[in-house]
């Protein structure tokens, strides 16, 4: 798919054409579209580039350079200037394609004295043609991003690019601001800690907007409640509105750039994101007197934990215990049928929800754990009146239920844009999903240097205590050869279980966890020093370079080890992919334990 002629341009940006703030009108494809889909999904796997054919896109983008380098500035300044005047007026056709590549890559140069490798112009390519790219881990995402980014600007097209967290979104403005100045590009970023509506407006008024998925899903929510979804003629033909507190402040979805795309797209899809307001608090004495009642009631007898489904059932034998148990009981639950639904939660909210795995109390407060990513999320809370009840045990404050003001999933958000690209480092897994959904065709795109990365394999112990024993011994091994260890678990628990072993065997080293992630991009930074140990959940830091340090190549470079086998395959490969980055040295391994809780729960017991 190409971006396309000036009509396409001008049917992607805000104006007469689509309105002052364009977007795909519906959610839902048809059922016939999906299922079309579906079947094609089938038909088009991951396709992994040759270097031939990186090789060529990247001559096309060199014929266009010629000259460029030579120039003064201001001749420099002259040739954007009418390209610019070009790109707007006929749109990005193939002849301007090579040419605003060429261009964008030689202001790198010129601001950031950097140059954009062959892989990063393909997959920038790939991006800009409303796909998806695949690319090694290490192989500059953040750069990358740009050549779509800037092209679609350039061509008065709105865009956001859109990462997993506040840290990142500066950071990578932060370093691409000189190369967007230098092409006359504005740039705005929107992160948790600005409130004020004014300023997000402000910022979605640039020509790209940095912002993580959280934000702009919310901000889109916020204005569906301020009025911005009317599709009256009289909206379509107001093409400017007042700066009212409450006035919209998004252009539009007009071209989205999603960063660690498969995390975003897939794992968070069907996550709710709910726009709250006040509401009113649990009853306490409702919420004590259901775990009251749980904590009567025998597992095995009255109710059934499944595990693999994450699901709680009260059965037969659980039904009468509860009828005897409220006999002659008024108050909230006097009635049969509320006290057995209020005692199902108050289970589910025992058996299924651990703390330091899908939850921590900090500050006196719960507060949800990501699963996919291990981090903290503070503005999501547990539904259905599990929050109060996790909160009631814990022996917090209890917070008000708050009373849903508009909903939507970052499925339904993100198809809602009117292009869509994105790129990850683990794609390949989830491709037919992508394409079925969101028609994102996936494309794998070789490393820039083969990798020299080691696996030496995985090891699997009968009992969790004998992993965590050979989990120290080989960190202590690896430790006193030099190499920098980094040690990825899928819990807060975990985490904190395998540090209090090391420290009672003397080794120091750093713990990252969800209640930690004010600092993970700096403790990831520097897990690649000599001899240092990180014990990190999940992925976090995910997005942060681990440098190497002084004298770790020779040693061997970094060592990955993972404790825990992830949701998915994908997730164990971004951790892998953490060492070996841009061809150097480094190993991964995994050390795992029948009693592991993802294998208790997709283990038949049998072959347990």
């Amino acid at each position: 798919m190409h971006l396309g002629t000036a009509e396409v341009i001008l049917s992607q940006r805000p104006g007469v054409v689509r309105g002052a703030r364009p977007e795909h009108a519906e959610i839902e494809s048809p059922r016939l579209a999906r299922a079309v889909n579906g079947a094609l999904a089938v038909l088009r796997p991951p396709r992994s580039i040759g270097r031939k054919r990186v090789a060529a896109f990247a001559a096309t983008v060199e014929a266009e350079s010629a000259g460029l380098d030579t120039g003064t500035e201001a001749a420099f300044d002259h040739v954007v200037a009418d390209f610019r005047h070009d790109l707007q007026r006929v749109g990005i056709s193939e002849a301007l394609f090579g040419r605003g590549f060429a261009l964008i890559r030689e202001a790198a140069r010129r601001s950031l004295g950097m140059t954009h490798y062959d892989v990063q112009l393909y997959a920038g390519g790939v991006i800009a043609r409303a796909g998806l790219a695949e690319l090694e881990t290490g192989e500059g995402k953040t750069l990358t991003a740009t050549l779509p980014a800037a092209l679609a600007a350039m061509a008065g097209i709105p865009v956001h690019v859109i990462t997993a967290n506040d840290y990142l979104v500066s950071r990578d403005a932060e370093e691409m601001m000189p190369l967007y100045r230098r092409l006359g590009i504005s740039v705005g970023v929107v992160t948790t800690g600005e409130s004020v509506r004014a300023a997000r407006r402000d910022a979605y008024a640039c020509d790209i907007t940095y912002v993580t998925h959280t934000q702009v899903a919310f901000d889109y929510l916020r204005d569906q409640v301020a009025g911005a979804g009317e599709r009256s003629l009289a909206h379509r033909l107001r093409l400017t509105r007042t700066t009212r507190g409450d006035s919209p402040v998004l252009r539009g979805l007009c071209f989205a750039i999603v960063d660690e795309a498969d995390s975003v797209l897939i794992d968070d899809a069907a996550t709710p994101l709910i726009l709250s307001g006040p509401g009113v608090t649990e009853d306490e004495e409702l919420l004590q007197t259901a775990l009251a009642f749980s904590d009567c009631l025998e597992p095995g007898r009255d109710y059934e934990v499944d595990v693999r489904r994450n699901a709680v059932e009260l059965r037969p034998a659980g039904h009468a215990r509860l009828a005897e148990l409220g006999r002659g009981i008024d108050g909230p639950l006097g009635g049969e049928r509320r006290r057995a639904e209020w005692v199902h939660r108050a289970l589910c909210a025992t058996h299924l929800y651990d703390r330091d795995r899908h939850y921590v109390v900090r500050d006196g407060a719960v507060e949800v754990i990501d699963l996919p990513t291990g981090r903290r999320a503070p503005d999501r809370s547990f539904e259905g009146g599990i929050q109060g009840l996790i909160e009631v045990a814990e022996a917090v404050e209890i917070t008000p239920r708050l009373e849903t003001l508009a909903r939507i999933s970052y499925q339904h958000f993100f198809r809602r844009y009117l292009r869509l690209g994105g790129m990850t480092g683990t794609a390949q897994e989830v491709a037919r999903e992508l394409w079925q959904v969101y028609g994102l065709r996936t494309e794998v795109v070789p490393s820039r240097i083969a990798s020299q990365r080691l696996e030496p394999g995985r090891r699997v112990y009968a009992r969790a205590d004998e992993k965590w024993d050979a989990a120290v011994v080989r960190i202590r091994s690896l430790h006193e050869s030099g190499r920098p260890v980094l040690v990825g678990t899928a819990s807060v628990a975990t985490s904190e279980r395998l540090s209090e072993r090391l420290a009672r065997e003397g080794l120091v080293h750093d713990l990252l966890s969800a209640t930690q992630d004010g600092k993970e991009a700096e403790v990831i930074a520097g897990a690649g020093a000599l001899g240092r140990i990180t014990v990190a959940t999940r992925m976090a830091g995910r997005g942060t370079d681990i440098r190497l340090g002084a004298g770790v190549v020779e040693v061997g470079g970094l060592a990955v080890i993972s404790m825990e086998l992830g949701e998915a395959r994908r997730i164990d490969r971004q951790l892998f992919g953490r060492c070996g980055r841009q061809g150097g040295p480094g190993s991964c391994e995994e050390l795992l334990s029948i009693e592991d809780q993802i294998v208790v729960a997709h283990l038949p017991l049998w072959l347990r």
